[in-house]
């Protein structure tokens, strides 16, 4: 037997291994797996609470069924880290999220363990059924299991593969790991649903005796299955909301007996068609801070394991984060208007509108993981009259499009849309970098597309847009720090379309949306000092354009560059090209931005670097513009 500080994790290199082990060493093995997700993760910064809270459920799920051959589909991937830990990754975990690491979430091209790539919420159920419906066409006998939770049964997207799985004969289980959280709190009817079920013990107890007692009894199992909907209906007064959808309905069952988790899977395992396991688990079990709070434990930064301390609790004032900002500036210019609401679908202390949930509760909204109906929920209100205050990280917006273009823009309504984490967001990679959002918004009619290059510049952005004469009005704004600590002043209105020239220059014109003008700033300010003097524009809306400025570039200068922190493909460069081409100027045009192809995870400044739009980027490709080889 090793003797080293994971005995037994040390014997588990693949599923297989686990599977040698006698069920009743599996609790060691769970405590073995969550001290190394403490152990690695207060180090090397991830997706804490989620993953200590599903444990005993994966070391469970990896006992019980032989994956690969067997599909384990997680949904979003921030409770994938025991998954990963005990599928062959352990060794290279200490990367994990770093660049050219490990990825923070499943990945298909990572590992064959898992079963589909996951990023976004609510996607499991019908990626799973996906999968179980083409084993059942190639007479493949194969279990499929959705894990899903973390607040992401909220999501339309989960209810729309339920509803399709409930009629299919496909052997496929649902886990819902039910923890009540999503990163905040979890809320909505469904919360309260699911809450009733699991404080209702009689009918839970019949109903799992009854399947465990009949195991091997076809005939009288068949006679409870139809009297228990009587049970159940003199019990919980309604129909269970899964059986209704066709689903086998199992629980709710304590996520952290590893022992009656591998008993009831076993159990499953036999049961044909759709099926649903409901699973309690605690969000952060086994470590005492994560527990107590679990919404500042989804995703800590570094901490001191035995005390708990963050680091950076201590930090000296820097410039605030772009969200607090937003936080802080939709409470000012609520106070000051009172036809102001706010909008989030699960992101109240990600986004900071929990600022504006705690002092005007009555007039902010957190509607759960659901972006279509944020959007749309935000066009009702302002056919009401109100003015939405819609705030939807970047990458997430794209599920909401739909409703942005027919239920807002085409109706021409005055919903103003704050794109959080937009760009490049980090350690989170692909599946979250914000790069589309000017791209795909800068197409639709009757949309306004703005861009702070510092917190300033924020807050007189979210001041114009609820002004009178705005409608649809989208402002994007990076994740982290601005650059000032001096940024609340008196607010100003910005003009529609109107830039602004930071600096004169003759050498080339260098035009620049968003944060990453302040990129330009430090690059221009050492080309000076080799005599390159830049004209730098910032452009500060992409939609509409100041014509009036681009006219002035054309005329003026024989090459610009266009720097943007979001994709070259239909971004600014694009806009400006366009609007050069069209007005016959013989303007070399050079792009900078995120590249046509998908950029992975790292630190802000490597991913930065590696796009070429950082400050050291920027000098380089002024000087191959101005002196190519």
């Amino acid at each position: 037997m090793p003797q080293g500080k994971y005995p037994l994790l040390d014997t588990v290199k693949f599923p297989s291994d686990l599977k040698r082990l006698d069920k009743h060493q599996l609790g060691e093995v769970c405590r073995e797996v969550r001290d190394f997700i403490i152990d690695e993760v207060s180090e090397n910064p991830g997706h804490f609470g989620a993953s200590l809270g599903v444990v005993e459920l994966t070391v469970a799920l990896h006992y019980v069924y032989s994956a690969p051959y067997d599909k384990l589909v997680w949904d979003v991937g921030h409770q994938a880290y025991a998954h990963k830990i005990l599928t062959g990754r352990r060794e290279l975990f200490a990367n994990n999220r770093r660049y050219r690491g490990l990825s923070g979430f499943p990945k298909m091209a990572e590992s064959e363990y898992d079963a589909f790539g996951a990023g976004h919420s609510s996607t499991s159920i019908s990626a799973a059924l996906g999968l179980a419906v083409a084993a059942k066409m190639k007479g493949e006998q194969r279990q499929v299991v959705a894990i899903i939770g973390d607040g992401s049964m909220t999501g339309g997207l989960a209810f729309e593969g339920l509803n399709n799985a409930g009629i299919e004969k496909s052997n496929l289980l649902v886990i819902l790991n039910d923890n009540k959280m999503a990163i905040d709190p979890s809320v909505g009817a469904l919360n309260e649903y699911l809450t009733r079920i699991t404080t209702s013990p009689a009918y839970n107890k019949v109903k799992y005796e009854v399947w465990q007692r009949t195991a091997r009894l076809k005939a009288i199992r068949l006679f409870f299955q139809k009297t228990i909907i009587a049970i159940k209906s003199s019990i919980l007064r309604r129909s269970n909301l899964f059986e209704a959808l066709n689903f086998r309905y199992f629980g709710p069952i304590d996520g952290h007996d590893i022992l009656q988790l591998v008993s009831t899977l076993e159990m499953l395992k036999n049961i044909p068609g759709p099926k649903l396991l409901h699973v309690l688990t605690v969000k952060g079990k086994g470590y005492k801070p994560a527990e107590e709070n679990q919404t500042l434990w989804h995703a800590p930064g570094t901490f001191n394991r035995e005390t708990g301390e963050r680091a950076g609790a201590h930090r000296k004032e820097q410039p605030p984060l772009y969200q607090h900002v937003f936080g802080e500036t939709v409470v000012e210019l609520a106070e000051q208007n009172e036809k102001i609401v706010g909008i989030t679908p699960a992101m109240p202390t990600g986004s900071s509108l929990n600022i504006m949930m705690e002092k005007m509760p009555d007039r902010a909204f957190d509607v759960g993981i659901a972006e279509q109906h944020a959007v749309t929920f935000s066009a009702g209100l302002a056919a009401a009259g109100k003015i939405p205050f819609c705030n939807i990280y970047s990458s997430f917006m794209q599920r909401g499009y739909d409703s942005i273009i027919h239920d807002v823009a085409l109706q021409n309504l005055h919903v103003v849309f704050c794109l959080d984490r937009s760009g490049l967001v980090g350690e989170d990679g692909a599946t979250h970098h914000g790069a589309y959002d000017v791209a795909y918004l800068r197409c639709i009619p009757n949309m306004v597309v703005a861009a702070p290059m510092n917190e300033v510049e924020l807050r007189n952005m979210m001041y114009t847009a609820q002004l009178p004469h705005c409608r649809a009005f989208s402002i994007r704004y990076p994740r982290g720090n601005g650059v000032s600590t001096r940024w609340r002043r008196p607010f100003e209105e910005i003009p529609v379309g109107k830039a602004r020239r930071l600096r004169s220059g003759r050498h080339i014109a260098v035009l620049s949306l968003g944060h990453a003008g302040n990129f330009v700033e430090q690059a221009a300010a050492r080309l000076e000092q080799e005599g390159i003097f830049v004209a730098h524009y910032d452009m500060r809306f992409a939609k509409p354009l100041d014509e009036q400025v681009l006219h002035e570039v054309g005329a003026s200068f024989a090459r610009v560059l266009t720097v943007e922190d979001g994709a070259i493909v239909g971004g600014i460069g694009s806009a400006a090209a366009e609007f050069f081409a069209e007005n016959a100027y013989h303007v070399k045009v050079t792009r900078l931005g995120i590249p046509d192809r998908f950029v992975e995870h790292g630190a802000m400044p490597q991913l930065q670097a590696e796009c070429g739009f950082d400050a050291d980027g920027i000098y380089r490709t002024v000087k191959r513009a101005l002196h190519p080889a």
